[in-house]
């Protein structure tokens, strides 16, 4: 006797089944309806589809499990159980390489996430472990579906777990792009980049309602936790752009510098910017004086190939610039003082800020480059209390546990403990190079003479002539530009218009660097 499968089969119109498929997989693309589409692009947004569009190179997008719905829990969801559940999961290819991403659907329950739509990037993360590729969240939901419950919450645990095994595995990047509420603010807490859109996007654990409740506190959704709050204040936000255009865009132009796992180096690209260019400008960009500002993103740009790099928290402790750019083609990152803002010195904003992007480019085998030109600590009540010692050892930890190679440049002053924080080699950098103009020191000629000459100055008949002689010997003798080479601190000094031509070959010669580790479970990083 036939089999049931067999019986169905002949009593059941092929044709008309793959009709059926083609309709509710064309009702799934159009989303739900007109009117929510319509309500999606009247704040300024974009529907899923439209983004996806965007990220993914033509017709490369795979879409799974997009039938997959809710099981009926009651409490008004028992008529409402539409196809795909409000997220979009699958993989494309970005620049012709492999990504996997999951996409909120506002339309669709507000983007709120239950048991089904968990279980849809559960998957997908999996599956960008198993393929070793990047990840990519769209974020625009409301939290938690409260009409399911704890399976909600447990959704969330298990998306947590796998950004932390993700974690330095392979890249992470979220994109903000609507509401990101409550626990679905934690997922992107833990990945390595967050994009936020101005005017649409925002980011916070308890919304304005529950805050006037509880502190009497009244503060909109933006002012709360939009694109200055996170961008500006918190460093939650890496990228701010302002159209999802732009910030799509800039999405995959960051995916194009890093490699699709740790295991894997950066994509190198063709290069027709000379590596032997000289940088001649360089001298007449930074002043010799340490006195006087200048800004090091104009360095950068000299230095680096075609002039072009991405700066990461741009707004947030700009007194620090983290940069991704290439020298001959090779991904390299770029860590730097900025003399234009607080004189370049190192606060706890600029430490973690740094500590966090030195870790993400030693996860993914960046070579580290570090621009010194630093003051010191910034002294004060606020920064002592704030933390400093714990902050400034986070950019201690960072550098020393870096095992990609690293080169630090000293281009003018390097004072004190910050100078050592700033990769010096007595912390591991590999090779480092400084300027004539370098002032390598305990700290300046002015208050190291206050100190170590202090009871010569105050026995002076002319104290102020005193200070001036005894400050300029402390300068000669212990500050000039070859104290630390002769020493053995400074592997060279080097012309400033040499500067391209140095990184490129100490790069080169360091780019089969090889370091191991003492054996441990994990360190314990001051947190």
């Amino acid at each position: 006797m036939p089999t049931h499968s067999r019986q169905r089969a002949a009593t059941t119109d092929p044709a008309g089944l793959a009709a059926e498929l083609r309709l509710r997989k064309d009702r799934l693309l159009d989303g739900p309806g007109a009117e929510a589409t319509g309500k999606q692009h009247a704040k300024g947004k974009l529907t899923v589809r439209e983004r996806l569009d965007l990220l993914f190179d033509k017709d490369s997008f795979q879409e799974i499990e997009p039938l997959r719905r809710h099981r009926a829990t009651g409490f008004g969801l028992e008529d409402r159980r539409p196809d795909g559940d409000g997220v979009v999961t699958g993989w494309g290819a970005v620049h012709g390489r492999q990504v996997f991403v999951y996409a909120h659907d506002f339309r669709v329950f507000a983007g709120t996430l239950g048991e089904a739509h968990a279980a849809k990037v559960h998957k997908v993360m999996d599956m960008a472990a198993a393929a070793g590729a990047p990840l990519v969240s769209l974020n625009d939901g409301a939290g938690a579906r409260i009409q399911e419950g704890v399976t909600a919450l447990a959704g969330y645990g298990g998306i947590f777990a796998r950004n932390v095994a993700l974690s330095g595995v392979v890249p992470q990047i979220s994109v903000i792009l609507g509401p990101c509420a409550g626990g679905a603010a934690y997922s992107p807490g833990l990945t390595d980049f967050v994009f936020m859109v101005n005017g649409t996007s925002q980011m916070f654990l308890t919304g304005p309602d529950v805050i006037e409740t509880v502190t009497g506190e009244r503060i909109s959704q933006d002012a709360l936790g939009g694109v200055e709050a996170h961008a500006h204040t918190s460093g939650v936000a890496a990228f701010a752009a302002e159209t999802e255009e732009e910030c799509l865009a800039d999405v995959r132009h960051l995916l194009s510098l890093l490699p699709a796992n740790n295991r894997q180096l950066p994509p190198v690209v063709p290069c027709a910017d000379p590596p032997d260019r000289r940088t001649d400008e360089l001298l007449g960009l930074v002043p010799p004086s340490p006195r006087h500002t200048y800004d090091v993103c104009e360095v950068i740009e000299t230095v680096v190939d075609d002039g072009e790099f991405i700066e990461v928290h741009e707004n947030w402790a700009p007194n620090a610039v983290c940069a991704l750019a290439r020298l001959d083609g090779h991904v390299v990152g770029i860590v730097a003082n900025q003399p234009s803002v607080l004189a370049g010195v190192l606060d706890i904003a600029a430490s973690e800020k740094c500590a966090r992007f030195v870790s993400i480019c030693d996860s993914f085998n960046i070579p580290l480059v570090t621009l010194v030109d630093v003051p010191g600590f910034l002294p004060g009540v606020a920064q002592e209390h704030g933390g400093i010692i714990r902050h400034g050892a986070k950019l201690l930890y960072a550098y020393g546990n870096a095992t990609v190679p690293r080169i630090s440049l000293v281009l003018r002053k390097a004072y004190g403990g910050a100078y050592i924080v700033m990769d010096s080699r007595s912390l591991g950098a590999d090779l480092s190079f400084a300027w004539p103009t370098n002032e390598i020191a305990v700290m300046g000629a002015e208050g190291a003479a206050n100190v170590v000459f202090r009871r010569q100055i105050a026995a002076a008949q002319d104290p102020d002539h005193a200070r001036e002689r005894l400050v300029e010997q402390y300068r000669t003798e212990l500050m000039h530009p070859y104290y630390a080479a002769e020493r053995g601190l400074v592997d060279d000094v080097i012309d400033p218009g040499e500067t391209r031509q140095v990184l490129i070959r100490s790069l080169a010669l360091l780019r089969e660097k090889r370091r191991r580790l003492p054996e441990r479970k994990h360190g314990n990083v001051p947190l």
